[in-house]
């Protein structure tokens, strides 16, 4: 049986990888970017680079999306020239970004109506570092059957992929997943800055407190980096942590449901963005408890 005909629009941090894991596999894949130099490299590396979305679109069986945020998402599906004016029935939408849900669940009927395209949508967790390794967490939502034909292609890219239930569950199990880490990340800073008040080493405390109950990947990566002051070459961005937070309340208004701790996380992060540190690494928090000499 031959693999579908994979075609990947979004070649940054985490899509660089993917689709490098994806031609690996063995799987034919065309790709588009905005900047079309960061296609370059997978060019030598076997993909094909098509010269605009419509291109890549006609040449595929499944459109795989890995984009900034919502309305960079509709812009590539909606916007003129876009994956719905071209999109046919039979074919399948695999949005690996982290979007809103309510939007993700309009985008998927309308692109259903519009061009007969069916939507899964299957956020990602784990980082460039997962997106290398091939062992990346995705959750998905769509009808079983449309999950159940893209395991396959979701296969080499992840250690393990669920599926959580209709159209956007993926997307609200992402937020849930955001949640957590951004709420870590805003109480690492703080602890951090508290132990070097304290006159405590803050590089040892990934070795003092390893394997109990504080212990996370998230403490794992952030806390070394705080000590240390190292915020060079970041593989995620603070503007994408606060984007995923303020996905995580406007679901909660939508839902009904409390979110107080994300809230104040959200804008602990927005007063830190809004000092320039919007495109640095979250590890850069820190800086906001230091004590200024």
């Amino acid at each position: 049986m031959s693999h579908p005909r994979l075609g990947f629009i979004g070649i940054g941090l985490m899509g660089d990888p993917m689709t490098r894991r994806l031609l690996d596999a063995g799987f034919a894949v065309t790709v588009w970017n905005r900047t079309a130099e960061k296609c370059d490299a997978l060019r030598v590396a076997g993909a094909t680079v098509a010269d605009s979305i419509g291109e890549l679109v006609e040449g595929v069986d499944v459109v795989m999306l890995c984009l900034a945020n919502t309305a960079v998402v509709e812009g590539v599906v909606f916007g003129e020239g876009g994956v719905a004016a071209h999109g046919r029935a039979g074919q399948r939408l695999v949005d690996l970004s982290s979007s809103d849900p309510a939007a993700t669940r309009d985008y998927a009927e309308r692109l259903e109506d519009e061009c007969g395209m069916r939507w899964i949508d299957s956020p990602v967790s784990g980082g460039v570092a997962g997106a290398e390794a091939g062992s990346l967490a995705i959750m998905c939502g769509g009808a079983e059957d449309d999950v159940d034909a893209v395991r396959p292609l979701l296969a080499p890219l992840a250690a393990r992929v669920t599926h959580m239930g209709p159209v956007g569950a993926g997307q609200v199990t992402k937020v849930c997943n955001q949640m957590i880490v951004g709420c870590q990340a805003a109480v690492i800073a703080e602890m951090v800055a508290l132990a070097e008040a304290s006159g405590v080493d803050a590089s040892r405390l990934t070795e003092a407190l390893a394997g109990g109950f504080a212990d996370s990947r998230p403490f794992q990566i952030l806390t070394p980096r705080m000590a240390a002051s190292e915020f060079d070459k970041p593989t995620w961005h603070l503007r994408t942590l606060l984007k995923d937070l303020d996905m995580a309340v406007a679901q909660s208004q939508r839902a009904g449901s409390a979110t107080p701790m994300s809230g104040l996380a959200a804008q602990l992060m927005r007063t830190h963005a809004s000092h320039g540190n919007a495109g640095h690494d979250p590890a850069t928090l820190v800086e906001a408890y230091r004590r200024r000499e």
